[in-house]
């Protein structure tokens, strides 16, 4: 049976058993089935396959007391990402066969990215770490400031409006655009946020597009009804340094609080993905059903369809804005599946607010690629025509 392997070594940490039942969270989350996906120790290395994805931790050892090096050089060699994790130096904690992997300092809020990063390497998380923050200019412009600089330094691509366009484009086009492509939307709201047109806009959006929204909640301030899909972080003075949190230029939040929020972007990042990605699913299913379709969705979360006994054609759904990347990956799928023989390979995407020039140069794709792409507002006519 194929399987993802989680391979860890070094010396174990009981932090570990964390990352474990938050990887098997993360899992059942994204509606994967278990029994796909194996953890490996030293003592159960014997196992594993080399022709099968896997992904290793490697935990440091403060004392320099490296273990399992033979297992990691073998690992190595067959190709395997390895991700050191240190606690204080990487040069004194990390052996020196590591030494050209990038490796990661631990702290306990970081079990959301190791996790996010063993799923993104399977393909079930994609690559892209998108972030949009959503704030009032004269209200919150140091706190937006400091929470871009933080998630980018946990490796987000973030989205800070007028950080984020170049001159010369069509705002609020590029704007919507950009949003389609964000995982989560971080959202600032601060006394007067509601009575921006932008902001309220920026919201009704998100809504449409089914992205997660976290309410960072100022002090003084309540919850605002506005999004399908929203997660409250209620705010003290005692989350500000100094308890000022009014003072639009000086304002900051301490490092707890940062942690704490970039912790949890992490998390809804991987449970909206696989909402985003359900939804897509469903509504490609419930039209093909209405013509008739023979099809199923696969234990990776892509739809297959049966088109003789021995042939089928793919459907695979891309969350955002589909890349060219996003076909090769597919195409690349297509060589990997044995037991019958793949026909065609099709990305469904949602084009909702995704701007005009990029569909285009989707649709230019398609005539050269050999995978193509559905948009989901054409479903019912690719469907009842092919």
């Amino acid at each position: 049976m194929f399987k993802y392997q989680l391979i860890i070594l070094g010396t174990i940490k009981p932090f570990i058993s964390d990352i474990i039942s938050l990887y098997h969270k993360r899992i059942e989350d994204l509606k994967l089935q278990k029994e796909f996906y194996e953890i490996y120790f030293k003592d159960n290395l014997k196992s594993y396959k080399g022709n099968q994805p896997a992904f290793v931790i490697y935990l440091g050892n403060e004392s320099g007391d490296f273990e399992d090096l033979e297992q990691i050089e073998k690992l190595l060699d067959e190709g395997n990402i390895v991700l050191p994790i240190f606690f204080n130096s990487f040069g004194r904690e990390i052996p020196k066969i590591l030494s050209n992997q990038n490796g990661l300092k631990y702290e306990d809020f970081k079990n959301e990215k190791i996790v996010n990063l063993i799923l993104e390497s399977f393909g079930k998380l994609r690559n892209t770490r998108k972030v949009f923050i959503s704030y009032k200019r004269d209200e919150s412009t140091s706190v937006a400031i400091q929470l871009y600089e933080a998630l980018e330094n946990n490796n987000f691509d973030v989205f800070l409006d007028t950080h984020s366009i170049k001159q010369g484009e069509p705002f609020q086009d590029e704007l919507w655009h950009r949003m389609t492509d964000c995982d989560v939307i971080l959202l600032l709201n601060t006394p007067k946020f509601i009575e921006s047109e932008w902001c309220e806009k920026e919201i009704a959006e998100a809504s449409v597009k089914q992205i997660g929204i976290i309410q960072v909640i100022w002090p003084t301030h309540k919850l605002e009804r506005i999004a399908e899909i929203c997660f409250p972080y209620q705010l003290s003075e005692a989350n500000f340094v100094k308890g000022i949190y009014d003072k639009k230029d000086i304002s900051k939040l301490n490092d707890d609080t940062v942690n704490a929020l970039v912790k949890q972007v992490e998390s809804i990042r991987a449970r909206n993905l696989a909402s985003r990605q359900d939804n897509l699913i469903t509504e490609f299913l419930n039209t093909a059903q209405k013509y008739g379709k023979n099809m199923a969705i696969q234990p990776e979360r892509f739809i297959t369809e049966n088109i003789t006994e021995k042939k089928r054609r793919l459907f695979i759904p891309s969350v955002g804005i589909p890349q060219s990347f996003d076909c090769n990956t597919s195409s690349e799928l297509k060589r990997e599946i044995k037991e019958f023989s793949v026909e065609e390979v099709y990305l469904i995407y949602d084009d909702v607010r995704i701007r005009e020039k990029w569909l285009k140069h989707l649709s230019y794709l398609n005539e050269y690629l050999d995978v193509k792409t559905i948009k989901k507002q054409e479903f019912d006519t690719w469907l009842q025509k092919n």
